[in-house]
This record gives C-alpha cells, sequence and structure tokens, in this order.
C-alpha cells in the first residue's frame, strides 16, 4: 500500500512539474509576443510619420526625386514585411533611406527653420528612442525564452510542446556604423 502511494505521489509531483514548466514556458512565449506588438505599434507610428517628411522635404527640394522615391518605396517594405528577420531588413533600409531624407534637409536650413519640420524631426527622434526601447524589451524577452525552451529538462517539453527559437529584433543603424565625415568646403 505504502508502494502504491509513493507511486501516485510521485507522478502527481511529475505532472505538476511538467505543468509548471510548461506554463512557464507559455508565460515567456506570451511575453515576447507582447514585447513585439509593441515594436509593431512604435513601427507603424513612423510609418505614418515617414510620408509628412517626405512631402514637407520635397517642398523646398524637388530635384532630390531619387531621395524622396527611395523613402517611399523603404515605407512601403517595411509596412508590408512579415517575420522578425524580413521586418528588420526592410526597416534598416527605411533608416537608411530616412537618413538620406535628413541629409537633403541639412543642404536647405529655410527648411530646417520651420515650425512643421521641426516637429517632423522631433517625432521621428522621439519613435526612433522608443523603437530603440521596445527591441531592447523584446530581445531581452526573446533571450529569456530561448534559454528556457533550450535548458533540460525544459526543452523536452519544449520540444513536446512546439516552442520555438524565437528570432532578435536587430537593426543596423549605418549612421553608428560608419565613420562621421566632416568637411569645412563651402
Amino acid at each position: 500500500m505504502v508502494v502504491v502511494i509513493v507511486i501516485v505521489a510521485l507522478i502527481i509531483l511529475a505532472a505538476l512539474i511538467y505543468i509548471g514548466i510548461r506554463n512557464s514556458m507559455i508565460g515567456s512565449r506570451n511575453r515576447v509576443d507582447e514585447a513585439w506588438s509593441g515594436i509593431d505599434v512604435q513601427l507603424k507610428r513612423r510609418h505614418d510619420l515617414v510620408p509628412n517628411l517626405v512631402e514637407t522635404v520635397k517642398g523646398y527640394a524637388t530635384h532630390e526625386s531619387e531621395v524622396f522615391e527611395k523613402a517611399t518605396k523603404a515605407r512601403a517594405d517595411a509596412m508590408s514585411a512579415r517575420g522578425v528577420g524580413e521586418t528588420a531588413q526592410a526597416e534598416q533600409k527605411l533608416s537608411g533611406a530616412l537618413t538620406d531624407l535628413r541629409a537633403v534637409a541639412e543642404n536647405y536650413p529655410q527648411l530646417r527653420a520651420t515650425e512643421n519640420f521641426q516637429q517632423l524631426s522631433r517625432n521621428l527622434s522621439e519613435l526612433e528612442d522608443e523603437i530603440q526601447a521596445s527591441r531592447r524589451i523584446y530581445n531581452s524577452n526573446v533571450q529569456s525564452y530561448n534559454t528556457k525552451i533550450q535548458v533540460f529538462p525544459n526543452s523536452i517539453i519544449a520540444g513536446q510542446g512546439g516552442f520555438q527559437k524565437r528570432e532578435f529584433f536587430e537593426i543596423e543603424d549605418a549612421a553608428e556604423r560608419e565613420p562621421v565625415a566632416v568637411s569645412f568646403d563651402k
């Protein structure tokens, strides 16, 4: 009788451990999804801001059509991107296009002085900061989740439960990677 009670107790203990581990992985996966949702919201706000910025600069620099087309195409690509990797690549291209657009604006002091351009630039800078903060939160949650599903005995439960490793969201900012060119010609 004692042996039966011990066996039942061990089975119940094993079931409770299994349930605890599985629930922990589900919670971690949900935090990753929630963090991605936060990034998605910030990226959509950024995408909504790009046409206004392009139109504002376009009013002053009509002969820079290649830059405007590049920014518009990069925005469209970013809006249609699916998945973390594809979104990261598209957002990196959009960041490059926005850097080019800002460079064009630098050539027009009267544009930089307009209240509309200044407000759009501030909004874009704030959004970039929010995207960076959201990205850090997301990547932290991904790191925690990936670790959780890869350690033993969680890896056994993760394999049975269909828990898949998640990608980090990395956007390389070209401005951070390249040296700043300084020129005193003018």
